[in-house]
């Protein structure tokens, strides 16, 4: 069954961990739209725990979503200099710097196996393409799948390997970037250019993500021949968030209309609002890769949430977060429907007036 057509309006809310609660996906799913619970970098005791949270708030379809991809530690010496290179942000921070690098690394496998276990609606991924054995299981079990693209080549590579839809990811988007087979820079396409690529190169539905922030933009991808909208940013300001209040505060004010990609938190490319770790820590080559440099940076970032101090957090947003509202998740939801039917109605009058009008040079239009 094609979950996406069971939906009431075509929304999807973006999996934003670090903002995302179970909260946040009942009360969209129970709004109509389809809510997401991002597994990020939980355990799976956890993840199966949140995904429980959600079922006892609402038995309407929802998504879970994990990132894709098995990693080998780094060499001793890289993960020791990326290590060191943050010892100056613990000393301000007073918190213990550990005599050895601190690894922690997700297991998609283990986090899969709470899908096969918790049979979620929904299961979408990013970072690559799952085992062929995965997306089985999946198939067998009823679970429909969404694979995130940001290229054509990815979108096509994701249908042929059996994936019901796909998520074209703009360059717009904040969060983590899903390439997979071409570097970061050679996939850096927006999304009013990509949605209508991929619609035309793949049979399966597309979703549209990236700089989606009111309801003109979900009626814009919609226009493009996307399936649905998928909205992250605008939720981040709602009542369900868990965005620490002094997050709350840079996403209100004008410094969320600056975001830039940076791989300085996780060791991946992510957009988020510039500050001042992304600031000094730009160029650095002490950089462990991804996940270990999300392992690195785990107690420095936890420590600033709790003293209060964005300018040394991760504040994953996207393009148009600035358009972002402090109201419950369901009244985001009912917005952004109400202003994507004006935008369309807005749309089809200016088309019609257009089409009615005199060409230029003052002729009338032929009878």
């Amino acid at each position: 069954m094609n979950t996406l057509q069971a939906l009431d309006v075509a929304i999807v809310q973006a999996p934003m961990a670090g903002a995302t609660t179970p909260r946040m996906v009942a009360a969209v799913s129970n709004a109509g739209a389809l809510g997401s619970l991002p597994a990020g970098y939980a355990s799976p005791e956890t993840f199966r725990e949140q995904i429980a949270q959600v079922r006892a708030l609402t038995d309407r379809p929802f998504a879970v979503n994990a990132f894709v991809g098995e990693y080998t530690p780094p060499p001793d010496d890289m993960m020791r200099a990326a290590h060191e290179r943050l010892r100056r942000y613990r000393d301000e921070l007073a918190i213990p710097h550990p005599d050895a690098p601190p690894v922690a690394a997700t297991s998609f496998r283990a986090q899969f196996e709470v899908v096969v276990d918790t049979r979620p609606a929904v299961f979408s991924f990013t970072f690559g393409i799952p085992p062929g054995d995965a997306l089985e299981q999946c198939r067998a079990l009823g679970i429909f799948t969404i694979g995130t693209a940001k290229t054509v080549a990815e979108a096509v590579a994701l249908e042929r390997a059996g994936v019901d839809a796909v998520c074209a990811q703009g360059f717009e988007a904040g969060g983590h970037h899903g390439n997979f087979l071409e570097p970061l820079e050679e996939s850096l396409i927006g999304t009013l250019a990509l949605v209508p690529q991929i619609v035309d190169a793949v049979s399966i539905p597309v979703l549209a993500a990236g700089g989606i922030g009111d309801g003109r933009g979900v009626a814009a991808v919609l226009a493009l021949g996307a399936v649905a909208a998928q909205v992250g940013s605008a939720f981040l300001l709602s009542e369900e968030s868990s965005l620490p209040p002094a997050s709350r505060r840079i996403i209100a004010s004008e410094a969320a209309r600056r975001t830039t990609l940076t791989n300085v938190f996780s060791g991946k490319h992510a957009r988020g609002v510039v500050n001042r770790f992304i600031d000094e820590m730009t160029g650095a080559g002490e950089i462990a890769p991804y996940p270990y440099q999300n392992g690195l940076t785990t107690d420095i970032r936890a420590a600033a949430n709790a003293q209060g101090r964005p300018e040394l957090v991760n504040l994953w947003a996207g393009q148009a977060a600035r358009l972002a509202k402090p109201l419950p998740a369901a009244e985001i939801v009912a917005n952004l429907v109400r202003e994507a039917r004006a935008a369309t109605e807005a749309a089809r009058a200016a088309l019609g007036d257009a089409a009615h009008a005199a060409p230029s040079g003052g002729a009338k239009p032929k009878q």
